[in-house]
């Protein structure tokens, strides 16, 4: 149908002829070209007063367009915090999302909805949710864009600045792609906020080596932008490779020299860029800008020469008197391989032949020798070629066959992860908290299981760390693809709650005493209801246990304090909660427990006659349950920071962190009684941010 005279009432704001239509027999739900309903028209037009009439009138809040967006997205567009607020009253997913993954936060973001973005966010939107497309899609590589890429592109200051600062938004987070915000920023011509996006996501450290199209990097982007201006705050960023190349082998120094911007050439000449191609003079003469040319020779760019040999510094620390002698001495050439097969460049032991320090193409590399013939090469290889999109496992560089060997060459990582705890013990946790790292590692395994592999040799020494003091899962030897009965992801899931106990007790108990033990020794173990929940989990996971990781990245045991506070205050805020109803079931279940019923007690006592006395009138005041302490930290949260209750906070600090500290274990409480009802709403996701 090309025209509705319902909708075009609607368009009109005409509730009257609405009205009068809707009774003459009009269906309430019909569709126009694309799919748009007088429901997304009344939206559209922030109609509230029509909105709610058609509703009334038998309206499905949940209708899709042709591209699957609903009222609620089309709200996000618009950015009107009274729909969205309807809608999800209505039943709305604060996530749900169209054919092309834009979620209602998506586009409150694209848009520079600020407001909006606030309240979605309040209300549980996933901040860092990538965007969700169709698998002939995912192929092609498109989707995975959070809101703050779509922020940063559309060059909305304010939306990223929030995105950032109040609501952590990942700024390294990359999109199916391989580009993170930094890059999206760059790709919009007509982004005129692009340098205060770009000094934003700077601040928050951005990625300024990630890659976009053809390879090129943010600093190769923004020399083709043609600004001074903007290659000076990418050079200003610690970290910069300011010779790094594109896939086309060009420098930013040369797509400079390609687009005649002297001004830049000159910027990164005296930022030390290397003139070591001959292109750069070749490249200047044609354009016939002989400033140019003498520009470039004064700081040493010759025609036609060899390049200056190199004093060599190698990345890695840990080894780098080994590969400065690999890189002094002559070996005849592998293909693209460098290696010397001799026992001081050996830096680990396998069952059939070692790994070697190599150079493989140019580069410092960690390289596997096999036997030609062997399985297990032959599984490693089929596992990393399935599974190569996998940002959580060793970087694969390649391959090279010679004399009945096969060596397979990865990046090469600074020391694995039983090195790491053995080294360093308490002090390798200060900077970077046990959390993380069993984040990384359940990523990396999550998408091995998506790829329809299982490791089948997850232990500490397969578990490295980069020069950049990254997380990558290593050795792929034993890799099998998943069996029918789904035995060998549960036999990966109860070796990765082996190392769950590994880690947080910062590696003091060997893994092989670990592995020995039973599984109700390790569940005995663990220091903490959390800890021990997550890796019970782990050890006994259910028939559906392909999807076990995505729930356990959602634990509590990776949940910062703030989002502990914000999972106990949303579940506070639930109505039969906050009015006390004794036939909730989500109320009678919390309030099973005799674990905290003398909360009242743990409260400074001020505080705690403080609260109590807004409910002076009503005599219903706070009693020793787990739901009437929920309703305390929501009411808390909602007052405390109001000017007449400023003793309070001088009291109790920083609410998210005096909760913490009072009720350690009731988060886990009221997550697991929460996980019994299936009722997850309240659940943060980590998986993502």
């Amino acid at each position: 149908m090309e025209y509705s005279p319902l909708i075009q009432a609607v368009k009109e704001g005409n509730i009257e002829l609405v009205q009068q239509r809707l009774e003459g027999g009009d269906d309430v739900n019909v569709k126009v070209e694309g799919g748009w309903t007088p429901l997304h028209n009344a939206v559209k037009e922030g109609n509230k007063d029509i909105v709610q009439f058609l509703l009334e009138k038998g309206a499905d809040p949940h209708i899709k367009k042709d591209n699957g967006a609903t009222p609620f997205i089309v709200a996000g567009i618009v950015g009107n915090v009274e729909l969205l607020k309807l809608f999800l009253s209505k039943g709305a997913d604060i996530n749900e999302y169209d054919n092309h993954g834009f979620t209602a936060f998506m586009e409150a973001a694209w848009y520079g909805h600020v407001e909006a973005l606030e309240f979605l966010y309040e209300n549980g939107a996933q901040v860092n949710l990538g965007r969700q497309t169709s698998e002939e899609q995912k192929k092609l590589r498109k989707g995975g864009n959070t809101a703050l890429m779509d922020a940063a592109e559309q060059g909305h200051v304010n939306a990223v600045k929030i995105l950032l600062k109040e609501m952590q938004a990942d700024v390294n987070a990359c999109d199916n792609r391989g580009r993170n915000a930094l890059v999206h920023s760059l790709l919009n011509p007509k982004n005129k906020k692009v340098k205060q996006i770009i000094h934003l996501l700077l601040e928050y450290r951005a990625d300024v080596n990630v890659r976009g199209e053809k390879g090129k990097t943010p600093l190769i982007l923004a020399v083709e932008k043609e600004d001074v201006e903007l290659v000076q705050m990418m050079l200003e960023h610690d970290g910069i490779d300011i010779n790094d190349t594109d896939s086309d082998g060009n420098t930013a120094l040369l797509t400079a020299v390609q687009k005649d911007q002297i001004d830049i050439v000159q910027l990164l000449c005296k930022n030390g860029a290397t003139v070591d191609c001959e292109e750069l003079i070749k490249t200047a003469q044609r354009n016939y800008n002989q400033n140019m040319v003498k520009l470039l020779r004064d700081y040493g760019a010759r025609e036609n020469c060899p390049a200056p040999s190199k004093v060599y510094e190698p990345k890695s620390q840990r080894w780098q008197s080994c590969l400065r002698n690999l890189y002094r001495i002559y070996r005849p050439m592998i293909g693209k391989l460098k290696i010397f097969i001799q026992e001081e460049y050996k830096i680990a032991e396998t069952s059939e032949g070692g790994v070697y320090l190599g150079f493989y193409d140019g580069k410092e590399a960690a390289v596997k020798r096999f036997l030609e013939e062997s399985q297990r090469a032959q599984q490693e290889i089929n596992c990393i070629h399935h599974c190569q999109e996998n940002n959580n496992l060793v970087t694969f560089y390649g391959r090279e066959s010679q004399k009945g060997c096969l060596y397979l060459c990865f990046a090469l990582c600074e020391k694995t992860l039983e090195e790491h705890l053995t080294d360093q013990g308490e002090a390798a946790l200060k900077n970077e908290n046990f959390q993380n790292i069993l984040t990384s590692l359940f990523k990396a395994v999550q998408e091995l299981h998506r790829c329809n592999y299982t490791h089948q040799d997850l232990h500490p020494g397969n578990i490295l760390i980069d020069s950049k003091g990254e997380i990558c899962l290593a050795d792929f030897d034993k890799s099998e693809k998943l069996d029918e009965g789904r035995q060998k992801i549960k036999d990966d899931l109860k070796a990765l709650g082996r190392l769950v106990l590994y880690v947080v007790q910062m590696g003091k108990n060997p893994f092989s005493k670990i592995e020995s033990q039973s599984d109700t020794e390790v569940i005995e173990a663990c220091i903490n209801e959390e800890i021990k929940d997550l890796v019970q989990n782990l050890l006994r996971p259910g028939e559906e246990c392909q999807n076990q990781l995505s729930e356990m990245l959602s634990h509590p045991f990776f949940w910062n304090c703030k989002m502990r506070y914000r999972f106990l205050r949303d579940v506070g805020n639930e109505s039969d909660i906050k009015v006390g109803n004794s036939h909730s079931k989500i109320l009678q279940e919390l309030n099973s427990s005799t674990a905290f019923k003398n909360w009242r007690g743990k409260i400074d006592e001020d505080v705690m006659k403080k609260m109590n006395s807004f409910y002076k009138k009503s005599k219903k005041y706070y009693r020793n349950t787990v739901g009437d302490l929920l309703k305390f930290i929501r009411n808390m949260g909602e007052h405390v920071e109001e000017e007449k209750n400023k003793d309070m906070k001088s009291r109790i600090g920083e609410p998210s962190q005096y909760f913490q500290k009072l009720f350690p274990d009731l988060v886990i409480y009221v997550y697991k009684e929460l996980r019994k009802m299936g009722y997850r709403k309240h659940f943060p996701s980590v998986n993502s941010s």
